[in-house]
């Protein structure tokens, strides 16, 4: 049971990294190739497949130039008939083969992505808090859709494409130099130029859409942004700047964009122009040689069709240039966050707890968000099985921290943190985690039914133990009045409910889970008098026989608690019942005064 992001103290963790960028294309392309060794014979055949379309090809100009010196000058109808016919099967065959090979690329190029998109998507599980509070969440989103999508482009046709536009272009210059040496040094002579515009787009198209792939990510991140705090957006009248702030955002993509593009869509008109000043030259030459008996016509009409056949896979390749570079981007992110180390993992000796006693030390704990601020000095608390333990103090005090020591969601920099005199980074996290659970302020809920929210504290509850636990926790008689009752879907985040009835199934969902250890952090401030009384008496049946760690803002809350401890700048200041505490006329003391002025105590 995770907590929800009101438990990433944003004030104590400082400001956020970027992650480091890759900047190695060859790198990341020899990395992306090795997602598609499982299908190897596939790709074979496929490379087969492709290999025959390029021989039909190539064999259209061919047979036109036998045509034209063999039928066409002799007036033989038949012949021409024949070849004309070989012609149209060559057309055939190309088709074919095109469609075979584009249909099995298809499957292995979804195959891949969906390879892709798990490997990062299970890597983002296995990363720590910390990773998501230096991240931001609408830039992981981009690199999950956009990135991928932008991989997608380039891989589900192109890859055929790039293999037959290779094979073609090496298929028509044997085919030339075998016809004419000649003409054939004449037809490449534009080759040269060609690489050259290539080499220069390449090298700046690269960089401008690893650019724009960085600009949509950061776009996205402040939608999502905008669009989770579109209430407070409303309440503080800050449209205008949120508008602002989008636009020019969507300018810095727009202008990427232009530039990306600009240089990208250069590539065609160029290729094209050089392509038809290489025609007219062949033709030229060509004709001076027909009228000196160095060539024929077939031979000079075969180069033109070659000619134009080189051309065309000369432009495709320059085509494809535009979305590989943006594939490539897209992977290198990709990568970027898979290469990501967890921070915290399980060690090889990693234990699965037996059922907790609830016995909980910290022990001379001290932690920092970074190294050089500590938040946490030297705090020891000492909580026995079955007790609730109460945190009480300023906001930014360290409260909140403190939980997620326990829940190790971050490792403290020295001291200990024991449960049951072992300590807690000996445990495997998920077992440890499994017996904790957290009741928060913010409650989470997904876009799923009330049934299956609730189910998420254990997956493998009946449904008649997840209405034995809606009732514990005072929830089911709302349930039941419900359009579909535990059927009814809710919206994000549970929108659909009203503050109280949230908390109520997230107190549903940790009696369901059955942990050995609690911990409420400030569970019943956001709701009204009469449903704090439901949410307590709810919570009090979730804590007994429980060792508990309440952080409260509300101090009537609290006392019944076994040990208030109450924090101030990550420091216990006082310790003690809240009969004692009020009794020593403290810092609890005066906070109580300023909630309870004028009522008795």
């Amino acid at each position: 049971m995770g907590l929800s992001s009101r438990s990433i103290n944003s004030r104590e963790t400082g400001q956020s990294k970027k992650i480091e960028a890759a900047q190695n294309p060859r790198k990341t392309l020899l990395r992306f190739i090795k997602y598609f060794q499982p299908y190897w014979i596939r790709l074979t055949i496929i490379f087969l497949f492709v290999t025959i379309s390029t021989i039909a090809t190539i064999a259209g100009p061919y047979l036109l130039g036998r045509a034209i010196d063999r039928y066409m000058s002799s007036g033989n109808l038949k012949g021409l008939s024949i070849i004309v016919l070989w012609m149209a099967l060559a057309a055939i065959i190309d088709w074919a083969a095109q469609v075979s090979a584009g249909v099995m690329i298809a499957k292995i190029s979804q195959r891949v992505l969906k390879k892709i998109r798990s490997d990062l998507f299970e890597h983002l599980q296995t990363m720590s808090v910390r990773f998501y509070d230096q991240n931001s969440h609408g830039e992981l989103m981009s690199r999950l859709t956009n990135d991928v999508d932008a991989i997608n482009q380039a891989v589900s046709q192109n890859v055929t494409l790039l293999f037959g536009s290779v094979l073609t272009l090496s298929g028509v210059v044997i085919a030339m130099f075998l016809l004419n040496l000649w003409l054939t040094l004449v037809t490449l002579i534009a080759i040269p130029l060609m690489m050259v515009l290539v080499t220069r787009v390449t090298r700046h198209t690269r960089k401008s859409y690893r650019t724009l792939q960085s600009q949509i990510g950061q776009l996205n991140g402040l939608m999502e942004e905008n669009v989770s705090g579109l209430r407070e957006m409303k309440i503080f009248r800050r449209s205008q700047t949120a508008m602002e702030a989008f636009d020019q955002q969507n300018s810095a993509v727009c202008d990427k964009g232009i530039d990306a593009q600009t240089f990208a869509l250069l590539m065609m008109p160029l290729m094209t122009v050089l392509s038809n000043l290489n025609i007219g030259l062949v033709a030229g030459i060509g004709g001076w040689m027909a009228i000196n008996g160095i060539a024929t016509i077939g031979n000079i009409a075969s180069f033109i069709g070659y000619t134009r056949t080189f051309a065309h896979p000369l432009r495709q390749i320059g085509n494809l240039f535009n979305t590989i570079q943006s594939a490539l981007a897209g992977a290198e992110r990709i990568f970027e966050v898979i290469d990501q180390q967890p921070e915290l993992t399980n060690t090889s000796a990693a234990i699965v707890p037996a059922q907790f006693q609830g016995d909980v030390i910290f022990k001379n704990v001290e932690f920092g968000y970074k190294p050089q601020q500590t938040i946490i000095e030297k705090m020891n608390i000492h909580a026995l099985p079955g007790q609730m333990i109460a945190l009480v103090g300023p906001t930014g005090a360290g409260k909140t921290t403190i939980v997620n020591l326990l829940t190790r969601f971050y490792d403290i920099q020295s001291g200990q943190i024991l449960i049951d005199g072992q300590d807690i980074r000996s445990f495997q996290q998920e077992s440890l985690r499994q017996q904790l659970g957290i009741v928060l302020q913010d409650a989470y809920l997904f876009s799923e039914s009330v049934l299956e929210n609730i189910r998420y504290g254990r997956l493998d509850a009946s449904d008649q133990e997840i209405y034995q636990a809606a009732a514990l926790a005072n929830a089911h008689h709302f349930i039941l009045r419900l359009p579909q009752g535990y059927q009814t879907i809710l919206s994000e985040r549970g929108s659909n409910l009203s503050q109280g009835q949230r908390q109520l199934l997230t107190i549903a969902r940790a009696i369901l889970a059955n942990p050995s250890i609690l911990i409420l952090d400030e569970a019943t401030s956001s709701v009204d008098t009469r449903t704090e009384i439901r949410i307590q008496e709810a919570l009090l049946r979730l804590m007994q026989g429980r060792t508990s760690f309440v952080i409260a803002h509300r101090l009537s809350t609290i006392r019944n608690a076994d040990q208030v401890l109450v924090i101030d700048q990550g420091r216990i200041i006082e310790q003690g019942t809240h009969a004692a505490l009020l009794k020593a006329k403290g810092f609890y003391y005066q906070l109580y005064v300023s909630q309870f002025k004028g009522i008795a105590i």
